[in-house]
């Protein structure tokens, strides 16, 4: 495995900078543990209205880059600002590009000019490399964002010194947001004309900025094991199975990290009381809080609430909620839920909060203070998705000791290991077929083992136990980087 590498991180959000999902929150804790792991590391995304509000100071450092976009050339500038003392984070600049209210899209639906405003960062970002001499070994790209730098690197740049030793990654949060363009976009795009095929980045006629990194990118991983194999499926894949099952052997799975500081019942100043697997009292008395906070009966001090923080969509399992919600209350439970999406999802919500008062507590909307009192104050969490890439709640469930119950699936079932009645394994329970009697029958499981006090609470502490911090996954990500420049090369893989 080689030493300390250059590594350049390429994503259109960053957390704290700017946030619209689970990308920005990968892409601003990655590069910290990749740094603790003595790799230099830099950031480079857009410059959007958020970033003054993030940062004590912004440093220009480089007045003009000049894009070549079609015919014509676009100009940009480079700003700089620490992620910490020793990242740096650099942004580019477009004020007609990235001066705008939102990242993506408005009310009415995406940006109409998304494809010329990601194929300019691509290319900006790949300028800015070189005007600030960064070198990288590795640009880990994220996204149909960024997806374009390999095709880049791979075709127009493929005989560039400057570029020679660079390995490129692409990471695929969720395969279903593509990048889907018309043709016409390849006259700004500057790539060769063979690239506009089905061994390219042609898809059904029209351009898939995603399609151009699997294609394109040395290695391809996904946000964890299970996920990378979906995607290869015509079930999962979006179109792009083919192309996936193909490069099969580049094709990778990561699990996310949790941030330990921020979700750590120990030190947590957002819930009522702290605790640990070896000193577990104090979730008692974050329940006693989640009950009063939600407006749920004491009663069920001394019965199971589960909880729940999701987006209100068909994607997270609601459809299967909802046609399960009043045989799932008559199972002696209590229920939490925080969350917001279709509002056909929120009206259900409330007005099952109204038939079931005491015994249902909703929230609409997204709270982190609450989502925080949720975890340490329930006893069971319940993510019965369609399918999710990886997941982070079933992590943050399992450090603060709330038993998940989820559908395997992506990251689920890579974090959740089933329990196990015979040996006394496991951290939690899963289901396979994605229908309401599976979920009913597993979460019926669940609160079975709930009254067995003694087998419960080494199920809470296995789970507090388990290791989902990002010094175990950003050690993947090194070994990932490695592998790359190896294909690269041709050389040898060590790791």
């Amino acid at each position: 495995m080689p030493g300390s590498l250059r590594v350049v991180i390429v994503a259109s959000e960053v957390v704290p900078f700017a946030k619209t999902g689970g990308l920005a929150d990968v892409t601003g804790a990655l590069p910290i543990a990749l740094a603790r792991l003595g790799h230099q590391v830099s950031l480079i995304m857009p410059r959007y209205p958020t970033i003054e509000r993030a940062v004590r100071s912004l440093e220009k450092v480089q007045d003009r880059l000049t894009v070549p976009m079609g015919s014509q050339t676009e100009e940009g500038a480079v700003w700089s600002a620490k992620l910490t003392s020793r990242i740096p984070i650099y942004f580019i600049e477009h004020q007609a590009y990235f001066q705008r209210d939102a990242l993506y899209t408005t009310g009415n639906g995406d940006y109409p000019d998304n494809a010329q405003r990601f194929a300019f960062f691509a290319k900006a970002a790949l300028e800015a490399c070189q005007a600030l001499k960064l070198q990288p070994d590795i640009i880990h790209c994220h996204d149909w964002q960024a997806a374009l730098i390999p095709a880049y690197l791979k075709t127009a740049l493929q005989h560039d010194p400057a570029w020679a030793s660079t390995s490129s990654v692409l990471t695929i949060h969720n395969i279903a947001y593509q990048g889907l363009f018309p043709p016409e976009v390849m006259e700004f795009l500057q790539l060769p004309a063979y690239t506009y095929s089905p061994e390219g980045i042609e898809f059904y006629g029209q351009v898939n900025y995603l399609k151009a990194g699997i294609v394109y990118a040395d290695l391809i991983n996904t946000v964890s094991r299970r996920y990378s194999q979906e995607i290869q499926t015509a079930e999962f894949g979006c179109g792009l199975e083919g192309i996936l099952h193909y490069r099969e052997p580049d094709v990778y799975g990561i699990v996310n990290g949790i941030d330990d500081r921020e979700w750590n019942p120990a030190r947590d100043r957002l819930i009522a009381a702290r605790y640990t697997a070896s000193n577990p009292a104090g979730k008692q008395v974050c329940k006693r809080d989640l009950l009063e906070t939600f407006g749920l009966s004491p009663e069920w001090m001394n019965g199971p609430v589960v909880g729940m923080i999701s987006r209100l969509v068909d994607q997270k399992g609601f459809d299967l909620i909802e046609s399960a919600i009043h045989r799932m209350l008559a199972l002696d439970l209590g229920l939490v839920v925080l969350g917001m999406g279709e509002p056909r999802y929120e009206d259900f919500f409330r007005q099952i909060r109204e038939r079931y008062a005491g015994k249902v507590g909703v929230a609409i909307g997204f709270d982190n203070v609450l989502a925080h009192k949720i975890e340490a104050g329930s006893d069971i969490f319940l993510m019965p998705s369609r399918f999710e890439p990886c997941g982070l709640n079933q992590m943050y469930s399992l450090r603060y000791g709330t038993v998940p119950v989820v559908r395997a699936t992506g990251g689920l079932d890579d974090t959740v290991e089933a329990y196990e009645p015979a040996s006394d394994r496991g951290n939690g329970f899963k289901f396979e077929t994605y229908d309401a009697e599976a979920l009913l029958a597993t979460l019926q499981r669940a609160l079975l083992l709930y009254h067995d006090r003694a087998a419960w609470e080494r199920l809470m502490q296995r789970g507090m136990q388990a290791d989902f911090s990002w010094g175990k996954s950003s050690q993947a990500y090194a070994d990932l980087y490695a592998r790359a420049l190896a294909k690269r090369r041709g050389e040898a893989v060590q790791v």
